[in-house]
């Protein structure tokens, strides 16, 4: 019996070898800002895939 594959996730993790911490930079209003509606925007294109299914 075959198997079929429906959906795959991968998730990776990408580090700068710069030695350059992105951490202090994530507390200013305006990225926080730009971070929270690419979430957004990822979710609502999630939330569309499963209704047109």
């Amino acid at each position: 019996m075959p198997v079929e594959i429906r959906e795959l996730q991968i998730i990776t993790t990408v580090q700068d070898s710069g030695g350059k911490s992105s951490s202090g930079s994530a507390g200013s209003p305006g990225n926080s800002d730009d971070i929270v509606a690419k979430c957004v925007e990822q979710v609502l294109e999630i939330l569309k895939e499963k209704t047109e299914r």
